[in-house]
């Protein structure tokens, strides 16, 4: 079966390492065990950035955080952009959908309403953890 190529963005990535039985991580462990999770040089930048904040410390070490950041990033597929989208709200949201038109994402996964508010993106749908558990857990069993 060929490998479908998901975008997840940071909030969903650092809580998935936060906390082990939650639904982002359920997420997480079925897109890098089965598919492809891409990754851009932007988003490493913001997840590097996201989970150095103390807040996150009394759940796990920020050693563990960044190993299993480093984990991810050798799994990942990466991509490097090369369209400049500008259509989200939240500038900083861009990123995602660049993303994952250039490296032609089966759907982005989120919970940021920025970018909820714009599914489908160019085809390519926007999903909730919980519609993507969804929607690929069947595909994978």
């Amino acid at each position: 079966m060929k490998k479908l190529k998901f975008v997840l963005d940071t909030n969903i990535i650092i809580s998935a390492f936060l906390f082990q039985n939650s639904k982002p991580r359920q997420a997480l462990e079925l897109a890098k065990n089965h598919h492809l999770i891409l990754l851009s040089t932007n988003i490493i930048q913001e997840m590097r950035t996201v989970i150095q904040r103390p807040k996150f410390d009394r759940y796990i070490s920020l050693s563990l955080r960044e190993e299993l950041l480093d984990t991810l990033i050798e799994s990942s597929l990466m991509i490097d952009p090369d369209e400049i989208v500008t259509e989200c709200r939240d500038p900083k949201d861009n990123k995602y959908l660049e993303l994952a038109i250039t490296g032609q994402a089966k759907c982005i996964i989120t919970g940021d309403e920025d970018l909820l508010i714009l599914n489908p993106f160019r085809e390519i749908p926007i999903m909730t953890v919980q519609e993507f558990l969804t929607t690929y857990e069947e595909v994978t069993e």
